[in-house]
């Protein structure tokens, strides 16, 4: 008598799990420095005066000039101070703009790390408060003016012209901002989720300044809500195409309504939620454009006490993960022959790192409620099952690949090494003390030499869909490392860590 469906299922599902604690390929993962390496990585994306406490050395101080001026744009009734500092934050990616809607995303999702998983951290949880930090003392500054929220600083298309260092950089840097009168709601109420997360952070170590984030983060997010409208419409010639937003604002107004509720438990945030959740387009996107696979996940968790509530995220959250895993009859996302999750758009892996997280999130949500989930045709989804695929995932972009290669800078014997960044690939200020004017930099720039400058712990976009991969700076869909990659592998290295002991 053969096996029933389901248990050939479970059965199948055990073996892969034993044999994924020595991956197939053989390799052992150091997940405690790949963490550690993962956070370091954003002191090499730090934008301003570097602190003492730098590790990153051949980093200098940039764009310590990066101040407000009023764009021609806004409208105002009220007096503006004269300047408003806007020094700090990061760079997304290998270029030396700061563009706030992925920075904050990236925030939101290293508080998020810290928040479930700190505790695996380690010696790297003060790292991580630190990363945490060097953003939310910016958003404090691009927020300090009420009714205006600085969206981006920095000409994107002069930057994009150029291959300088950031510590030479002069390209103009303009501050762009959304006001009442041209609303950008989506950077204003992303933005108010990183505040509102990084506060929940800090309550345990500085109260004062934990209540100080939470008091901006809900004037922002009131600012957002009232003056509802895309940055497209106000900013589009400047964020487009870099950074549009596809997915409307719904959603973020909704995730930051969410991050409100979890750090103040107020009922009015929970009725607003219940209010617009309806606008929400999809159940099965992640990222710094799209938050609601997010949203549910985040609140099946959080409301877990309350059924009635939670009912609509959690069906939403199951139909998610039965999205991805790849034995369910409505699986939608595609994995490659050597097994790593692919989605359309470009920088891949910054799906596989979100959806990562969230898997490793809402398995913790089974396991509370004891529960699997029925993605149909007798196909049930385990908290085991989802740590297994999270697990492969880790270990395919740490180099248990078909080309025995990590797709973290600085991490095993071979990773990229001509990665599209432009501060990595010039030589450094101790190095080589001259400028290097905006066009002297094309030399490094199509040089099929390292670069010269390790930028540990930068994880790339990552390989072909066929898993061959291409160690080319000129290919910066997949050699371009961001901040959005890199801040949910945080959480989830933290929880692998935690394993390895």
């Amino acid at each position: 008598m053969g096996f029933p469906q389901r248990l050939r299922l479970v059965l199948v599902c055990t073996m892969l799990l034993l044999m994924s604690s020595v991956n197939v390929r053989g390799l052992q993962h150091n997940y405690r420095e790949a963490l550690s390496k993962s956070i370091l990585f954003f002191e090499g994306q730090r934008s301003g005066k570097l602190p003492p406490t730098q590790r990153m050395t051949w980093r200098k101080d940039s764009a310590l000039h990066d101040q407000y001026l009023l764009p021609p744009h806004i409208t105002t009734t009220f007096p503006f101070p004269q300047k408003v500092d806007l020094v700090g934050g990061y760079y997304d990616a290998g270029d030396n703009v700061k563009f706030n809607f992925p920075m904050a995303f990236s925030t939101t999702m290293l508080a998020w790390s810290v928040i479930e998983f700190g505790k695996f951290m380690g010696p790297d949880l003060k790292h991580a408060l630190d990363a945490i930090r060097w953003g939310s003392e910016y958003f404090l500054k691009a927020t300090s003016i009420p009714g205006i929220v600085f969206a981006q600083v920095g000409d994107p298309y002069a930057d994009h012209n150029c291959w300088e260092r950031p510590e030479d950089m002069d390209t103009p840097r303009t501050a762009y901002a959304v006001s009442r009168d041209h609303p950008g709601s989506e950077v204003s109420a992303e933005i108010a989720a990183a505040l509102a997360a990084s506060s929940i952070v800090f309550r345990k170590y500085h109260i004062g300044y934990s209540s100080r984030l939470l008091q901006r983060a809900i004037m922002v997010f009131d600012f957002a809500d009232k003056y509802r409208g895309s940055y497209n419409d106000s900013l589009g010639q400047w964020v487009c195409p870099f950074y549009c937003d596809f997915g409307g604002y719904q959603d973020e107004l909704v995730w930051g309504a969410a991050w409100l509720l979890k750090a103040t438990k107020r009922p009015f945030y929970f009725d607003y939620i219940d209010q617009n959740i309806h606008n929400l387009k999809s159940f099965a996107e992640f990222g710094w454009d799209t938050k609601d696979a997010g949203i549910n996940v985040l609140l099946s968790k959080l409301l877990i006490n309350s059924s009635s509530n939670s009912k609509a995220f959690v069906f939403n959250a199951d139909r998610f993960v039965c999205s991805v895993l790849p034995e369910s009859p409505s699986v939608s996302v595609k994995y490659s022959p050597g097994g790593l999750l692919f989605k359309p758009g470009g920088s891949n892996l910054q799906h596989t790192t979100a959806i990562s997280f969230l898997f490793l999130v809402y398995a913790g949500y089974l396991k509370k409620t004891n529960k699997e989930i029925d993605c149909g045709g007798n196909v049930f989804a385990s908290r085991t099952r989802l740590r297994q695929i999270v697990r492969g995932q880790v270990d395919y972009i740490l180099g248990s690949n078909p080309q025995n290669m990590s797709y973290m800078v600085g991490y095993g014997a071979k990773y990229p090494e001509k990665i599209h960044h432009r501060a990595s690939s010039l030589p450094s200020v101790d190095d080589y003390p001259p400028r290097i004017a905006c066009k002297e930099g094309s030399f490094y720039f199509e040089s099929q030499n390292p670069n010269p400058n390790l930028l540990s712990g930068a994880v790339v976009g990552g390989p072909y869909p066929n898993d061959s991969y291409a160690d080319s700076r000129v290919d910066f869909v997949h050699s371009e490392p961001t901040t959005y990659v890199n801040a949910p592998l945080v959480g989830v290295l933290a929880y692998f860590n935690s394993l390895s002991f």
